[in-house]
Parts: C-alpha cells; structure tokens; sequence
C-alpha cells in the first residue's frame, strides 16, 4: 500500500523514512496522477488544517478519492472543538492526574508523535489522545488549577520537532505505517429516548412546525420517547439514545458537534458526522461522485492556477460554487469572462478551491429522497418566477421558492431515481435529498443534501403520515440493532 505524506514545502521535512513518498499539498490536490492513486496511507503534516485551507483540502479529498488520510476531516473539527476537548479532559481525568502527577509546574506540552511519547510514564495518555484526535504529530497542552486539565490540542508542524526527538519519530512513524500500533476500543451506550436538534430561529429550518409535530406522533407511536433539544443542550446527550437533527447543518457549526458528540456516546445519529462533512462541501461531492462514475455536469475544480480552463471546460454561462454553500446562496451564474474574473476572484478569497459547473437550464429539479439506500419520495422543485434557480433572494436575503409537486416514486423517472441512490449510497446509509436535473434524456445528479427538506404538505404530500413513521422506525430499528450489538457477547 503506497504511503504518501503531504506537506506544504517539502524541503523542511527533517526525517529519513523508507518506503514513503513525500509530497507538497498543491501537487497532491492538483496533479490527476494523485487523484488516480489506489489504496493509499496518507499522512496530513501541512501547517495548518484551518478551514479551507491546503491542509483542510488535503484530508477532504484523500477521503474523496479513497485514500486513508490522518487526520480525518472529522478529526481536524474535533481538534479545533473546545466542546470536545472539554469532554475528553473529563473523560481521561483519573488517567491525566495520575499521569501527571508528579510535575512541579503549572503547565504542561505532551507532544504525541503517531500515539506515542518518549516517556514511558506519557505511554497511556498519548496514546488515548490519538485515538480521539488521530493526528500524526499532536501537541496537548495541560494546565493546572488544583486538577490538570487539557486545554488544547494542536498539531506540529514537522520542522518544529527537536532534533533530540527525530529518532523517536522515525521508529514510532515507521512502526505506525506498519500497522502495528494499537488502539483504545469506545464505550457505546443505549437508550430508547429520541432527542430531536431544531431551532425556531433557523431562517430556512429543514422541517416546519407540523412536521416536526408528525415526527413525534410516529416516534411515539412505535415507543420512543420524544425531546426537542437545542444547542444548549449539548451536555446532556448521553441521556439519549438517538439524536434526529431538524436544523439546517454545517461542519463550522454546532450542528456537527451534536452530531460528532453524540456518535462519540454511541447513540444513532441522523445526521451522521461524516454524512454533514461530505454533503455539505461541494468539492467533496465533486470529486467523489465524477469517480466512482455518477453523472454529473461538466465540472472544474478550480484553483489559482487554472482558471483560464473554465471557459475552455465550460463555455458560458456557467455556475460558480462555494464549497460550503447551502440553499443557493454562495453559488452564481456568470454569462462573461469579467463576471467570471470578478466573482472567482471573490471565491478564491475565501477557499482554495472552487467548483465550476456547466449551467444545465431546466423548469425544475428532481428531489429524490433516500432513506437506508432505499428512495423515499420524489419531488419536482420548480424554479422561483423568472429566477435559474429554486429561491430567489431579494436584496435583504429574503427568499421566494418556486412551487413543489410530490409524486409517488414509481411514477419519478427511473433513471433519475437510479442516479440518486447510487449518489447517496457514496455518503451513508441515512436520511439524504439527492437533486437532479434532465437534460435532454441525460439525468445528472447537482448535490446530496444530508439534511434534507421533510415539510408537511410537501415531501409527505404522497405517503402522509407514513412517511414520518417510515423514518421514525429506521432510528428504532438502529437502537434495537445497537442494543443487540452491545449486549452481544
């Protein structure tokens, strides 16, 4: 299996390691002979995995092309979570103090090269900290007021390792890469009380009021019990034993936290932690979607360097997307090379990549709901009145949504049906909204929305109150196989 460490200038790694590729990170998100790579470790040693970063991009598209990077995208959240770095503090406290009992001072650097530490004394600690935030070179900073405590953890940048510790890393990396580190097996616990995550401040909330009213009618139905939570509730989610989240999602957001918490507790999660990371970026859907051979409009990933291509690729008008963009707000059409100047310019800004799309004109979207790999329900999104897309924003941001039709999923057409559960499948086995459009007799799949729109006289027009039970009785049936799982001997 090829290893591959990625770095941003690879002329200040310090370290001799057989049988390892070093690469710098532009070449690695940039160059189609890394993308076509198989069955590849790779290590994330950049500067810095800040949100959209080099660093950040790395990682995401490592887990798009179906490499194995360390860290995770999830990990990289974790790290920057002081919610969770609290919880793990109070999760390892008796094996903190113990470790670090005997030091005079107030403050305290662990640094965890690949789970280990050159003390033996730090042996259990390291370790445990890798396996909740696995990154190769990890930095954990501890204070002291009457208890330790771990305040934060970032990573270390590789020209930063002393000289003293290189050995060290050599033989512990080497070790790893081999496969021969071990790892700390999680707790998992079970409950059949449904926490529901919704905001009635969300702007644009996933589920309206009477819907999230129909939820609770078919959870309790099939006997779960039914709590609406919200973000200050984020402590007591180990009271529950499922965690549905009715609220519009994103991975620099409370939302993934609840998510990412709640899996870390054992509990069934809609929306999973990796469903959020993957659906709510658009370079990742991108990626993965062009590769493992789903339709989708012509596309460039664009970067600094090949801008020039998007007219060749695309022509004009064509689509510009921000990764993270959600209910069309950061994606725009531009009909000319100055709009495309201007409004890439902007993007570029705030990412290093950006995804450019052929602009498909159609009067609607298919909305193909899956649930468990299975669809769902089938809608049309009409566009809004004289708009390209579905909404249509005012000057204040207010938005005018063209009307929908439900129609029962043996009627949708086949094949957009067909492309939307192939999409979905890439991302999980949960609740997801797939979009498509028709060209001609083509159907191309636009986005996979984890958290997909469920509104009462819309996406249940067809099946009613069925539709909410169908959903409901997925999360029992998760519990049920966890508590058999965990019960098991």
């Amino acid at each position: 299996m090829p290893i591959l460490i990625i770095l941003n200038d690879p002329k200040r790694w310090p370290f001799q390691i057989p049988n390892v590729d070093v690469v710098d990170a532009r070449s690695y998100l940039t160059r189609p002979e890394y993308s076509e790579m198989r069955g590849v470790k790779l290590f994330n040693l950049c500067r810095s995995y800040r949100y959209q970063s080099s660093g950040y991009y790395v990682s995401l598209l490592a887990e798009a092309r179906g490499h194995k990077p360390l860290p995770s995208v999830t990990a990289i959240q974790d790290m920057k979570n002081q919610a969770m770095v609290r919880m793990v503090s109070e999760e390892l406290e008796e094996l903190i103090q113990t470790s670090l009992a005997p030091i005079q001072s107030d403050k305290f650097t662990l640094s965890v090269y690949f789970g280990g530490n050159m003390a033996k004394r730090y042996a259990r600690l390291a370790i445990h900290l890798f396996n909740v935030f696995p990154a190769p070179l990890l930095r954990a900073q501890f204070v002291r007021d009457k208890r330790w405590v771990l305040r934060s953890l970032t990573a270390i940048p590789a020209s930063e390792v002393p000289a003293s510790h290189r050995p060290f890393v050599v033989s512990v990396a080497t070790e790893h890469f081999a496969g021969r580190r071990g790892r700390v097996r999680r707790r998992a616990r079970a409950r059949y009380d449904l926490a529901i995550l919704c905001n009635s401040g969300d702007p644009v909330p996933p589920s309206d009021e009477k819907a999230l009213a129909k939820f609770t009618k078919a959870a309790e139905s099939i006997g779960l019990a039914v709590e609406r939570i919200g973000r200050d509730d984020y402590a007591r989610l180990a009271e529950f034993d499922a965690l549905f989240i009715r609220e519009t999602t994103a991975v620099n957001h409370y939302t993934y936290r609840f998510s990412r918490r709640a899996s870390s507790e054992g509990l069934v999660v809609i929306d999973d932690p990796e469903s959020i990371v993957k659906c709510t970026n658009k370079v990742y859907l991108a990626e993965i979607l062009a590769r493992q051979g789903v339709p989708i409009p012509r596309t460039v990933l664009v970067h600094r360097d090949n801008v020039d291509l998007i007219p060749e690729k695309l022509g004009f008008p064509c689509v510009l997307k921000k990764p993270d963009s959600a209910f069309s707000l950061g994606v725009t059409k531009v009909t000319c090379q100055e709009e495309l100047c201007a409004e890439i310019k902007r993007l570029l800004a705030e990412s290093e990549l950006v995804v450019a799309q052929e602009f498909l004109p159609t009067t609607f979207d298919w909305r193909i709901g899956i649930l468990d790999r299975r669809p769902l329900y089938a809608c049309k999104y009409y566009m809004a009145r004289n708009h390209w897309q579905i909404i249509r924003r005012d000057g204040a941001g207010n938005g005018k949504y063209g009307k929908c039709e439900t129609l029962p999923v043996e009627l949708a057409p086949a094949r957009a049906v067909r492309v939307a559960l192939k999409a979905a499948n890439l991302m999980g086995d949960g609740l997801y909204g797939v979009d498509v459009k028709q060209s001609g007799k083509d159907f191309f799949v636009i986005e996979v929305n984890d958290n997909p729109n469920i509104d009462s006289g819309v996406e249940d027009a067809v099946l009613k109150q069925e539709l909410y039970r169908r959903i409901m009785s997925h999360l029992l049936r998760r519990i049920e196989q966890r508590k058999a799982w965990i019960g098991s001997p």
